[in-house]
């Protein structure tokens, strides 16, 4: 029998009632984000509560949240799985599979790409199986790549204190260069570009204006390699950083550091991930076309820059997409956060004993640097406007929903009478 004398418990310890702000019931915005949530595997209504909070202002209590959900008719895996018919189930697997034909997507990574793709939660039991049963030598041919250096803990402070930037050639080869910048701390991927050239200091230079305009500031430290087309970048960070962050030192703590590539940690290894799940896929559907593209005929290369890079570009959003939703594996021995997605541990910093670093910049002055850049965005451009114009009207003619990696050369072969 319990003490009479034991002290009241207080069940609302922030007195807020949350009840007296919870938006109602048929509110079309609350549904959305709660819908975006659960297709980004963000299911646990705790942390849906706190993120409705942090990203949106919104206070739901997780109770209203479980209520939500079941109204919204948004179920776990476990009860999707079992109601789907076997066919349906087996087929959303298939289409996750036929992205990969290289077969590196472990089942992980395809229930997760099932889930961002259509929003139906799948077990992770359920994929597994199927990837066994129609195709058993893909979990033969997936497994760990040799480490190349001895891994290092790698510490910082929170989000933004610093930003990890470099270059992907994987893809140079067939002419589409990658950029890409990540956090260190949350390991989140800030940017993914195709461009023309990942070795040309002003386009390396737009795009960390770009990030800085979208994220309002700018890291603490940016790390790149040593190569020439970074220089910009240090000039830039060391400029902005004596203007808006005064107060650090850019001899204690410089505002720009080059690295090796095999110490730039955090970038090398999401390159490793980005092969194996994505760009070794491109290549084979590139290849696909190896019968139908002459590299040599004007015409035909005209059509493939256009047609090709707003495609990588389509696709590196959604796997950057992917990435920042991918729960990582829980290691403790980890200093920065594990066993959360990036998208999390960035929106909860403070979940994590972690602070937002981010040092605010003036971002009115930012198109007017961006516009100092000798060429402008126009150096990020494959085509010119007079092309692209002509490709437009080809297209809209044709009627073509979309292009994706599995009929693009179908699209390139249609379009191509009527741009010769």
């Amino acid at each position: 029998m319990a003490s009479t004398n034991s002290a009241p418990t207080n069940n609302n310890p922030t007195g807020i009632n949350q009840h007296k702000d919870c938006p109602k019931t048929d509110d079309e915005r609350v549904e959305a984000i709660i819908r975006e949530y659960h297709r980004r595997g963000v299911q646990n209504r705790i942390k849906v509560s706190e993120l409705l909070y942090k990203e949106h202002g919104i206070q739901m209590s997780d109770t209203t949240i479980a209520r939500r959900r079941k109204q919204y008719g948004l179920q776990g895996s476990g009860a999707t799985t079992r109601a789907l018919p076997v066919a349906e189930k087996r087929q959303l697997v298939l289409d996750e599979m036929a992205l990969d034909p290289t077969g590196r997507r472990g089942p992980n990574t395809v229930r997760e790409g099932v889930l961002l793709t259509t929003g139906i939660s799948l077990t992770r039991t359920y994929v597994r199986g199927e990837m066994h049963l129609q195709d058993p030598k893909g979990f033969e041919i997936r497994e760990p790549a040799a480490k190349k250096i001895k891994r290092t803990a790698l510490v910082s402070l929170g989000p933004h204190h610093e930003w990890s930037g470099d270059g992907h050639d994987k893809l140079a080869a067939i002419g589409f260069p990658i950029w890409g910048v990540r956090d260190v701390w949350s390991g989140k991927w800030l940017g993914l570009w195709v461009v023309p050239n990942n070795r040309r200091q002003k386009a390396i230079a737009l795009l960390f204006l770009q990030l800085i305009q979208k994220y309002g500031g700018m890291p603490i430290q940016m790390s790149t390699d040593c190569g020439s087309e970074t220089t910009q970048v240090f000039g830039l960070a060391n400029a902005l950083r004596e203007i808006y962050s005064p107060e650090l030192s850019t001899s204690e703590l410089p505002a720009h550091r080059f690295l090796r590539s095999v110490r730039n940690i955090t970038i090398e290894r999401g390159w490793l991930a980005l092969r194996l799940q994505w760009g070794d896929n491109v290549k084979q559907f590139w290849h696909a076309g190896a019968n139908i593209y002459v590299e040599s005929n004007p015409d035909h290369y005209n059509l493939v820059q256009w047609l090709w890079p707003p495609l990588i570009q389509a696709e590196l959003d959604q796997l950057r997409n992917r990435l920042n939703n991918h729960v990582v594996r829980k290691d403790s021995n980890k200093k920065n956060p594990s066993g959360v997605a990036p998208n999390v541990a960035m929106a909860l910093p403070e979940k994590y004993h972690a602070e937002n670093c981010l040092q605010e910049v003036d971002t009115t002055i930012l198109p007017e640097l961006m516009a100092a850049v000798e060429g402008g965005e126009n150096i990020l451009e494959f085509c010119d406007s007079e092309y692209s114009a002509r490709a437009q009207e080809a297209y809209d003619l044709l009627g073509i929903q979309t292009v994706t990696l599995i009929n693009v050369w179908a699209v390139f072969s249609a379009m191509l009478p009527l741009m010769t």
